[in-house]
């Protein structure tokens, strides 16, 4: 027999390369074999890694999809921050006035300077008497500067008091101003007379003739003024800044 050649053994060994394929290729090349960051998405089959090829910990957020993860758990509290600015100065203030021109509710600091006051005459002789011209008037004083300040007043229901005496309280009775205690006008003005164009009203008693007293004008339903048996109870709010406010010091 003839010795083989060496070109017979290079035969060989081509044989056994081919026919190993791929199974040597994958027995032989490593993470060693591949360039770093040569490798793509394209060379990677779909859904081929799982979450056992993956290190635990090494995905973040930016790896994800908005919404695909689960919302975590707040962290805790940070430290308070500074405290900020203070709230504007409260903007209302009321009262209540009985029939009788008694205050007998209100948030604070209103007093009475004059209700339904009989004055002196200062009618030059001869002349009808005026000392009733400011009966029918509750003159109160707010103890602020009413200048940049709103005064509302209404009329305020009293149907546990017959009024009129037709022993009708639930102001049903039929008829014009046949339910005064549920009926009537009103009007309220500052103090402090400033002339003939001027806002402020003419008060008539001496201690409301300033810009911290108002006056309050409770009349019947037809305008006429109103008397000891039908006096009407009412409300006050003063509205706007209120930061001048100074508290009486009387008790």
């Amino acid at each position: 027999m003839r010795r083989p050649t060496p070109s017979f053994y290079i035969s060989v060994a081509a044989l056994v390369v081919a026919t190993s394929g791929t199974s040597y290729a994958a027995m032989t090349i490593t993470g060693a074999d591949v360039r770093n960051g040569s490798l793509t998405g394209q060379d990677i089959a779909r859904d081929s890694i799982g979450s056992a090829k993956i290190t635990d910990g090494s995905l973040k957020a930016k790896d994800f999809k908005d919404g695909q993860l689960p919302a975590g758990e707040a962290g805790p509290a940070g430290p308070a921050g500074p405290a900020g600015p203070a709230g504007a100065d409260g903007t209302g203030r009321w009262l209540l006035v009985d029939a009788t021109g008694a205050i007998v509710a209100q948030s604070g600091g209103f007093e009475v300077v004059a209700a339904y006051p009989t004055l002196a005459n200062t009618a030059p002789a001869g002349s009808p008497d005026n000392s009733l011209r400011a009966n029918g008037n509750v003159y109160i004083d707010a103890n602020e500067d009413l200048s940049d300040n709103g005064i509302l007043a209404t009329v305020a229901l009293q149907n546990t008091v017959d009024q009129n005496g037709d022993a009708v309280t639930s102001g049903r009775a039929p008829g014009a101003d046949a339910n005064p205690e549920f009926s009537g006008e009103i009007s309220a003005s500052l103090c402090s007379f400033a002339g003939a164009t001027g806002i402020p009203t003419n008060c008539a008693p001496a201690a409301a003739q300033n810009n911290t007293s108002f006056v309050v004008s409770p009349r019947n339903s037809d305008g006429s003024v109103t008397t000891t048996t039908s006096r009407k109870r009412f409300y006050v709010v003063i509205t706007g800044d209120s930061s001048d406010y100074v508290a009486p010091t009387t008790p």
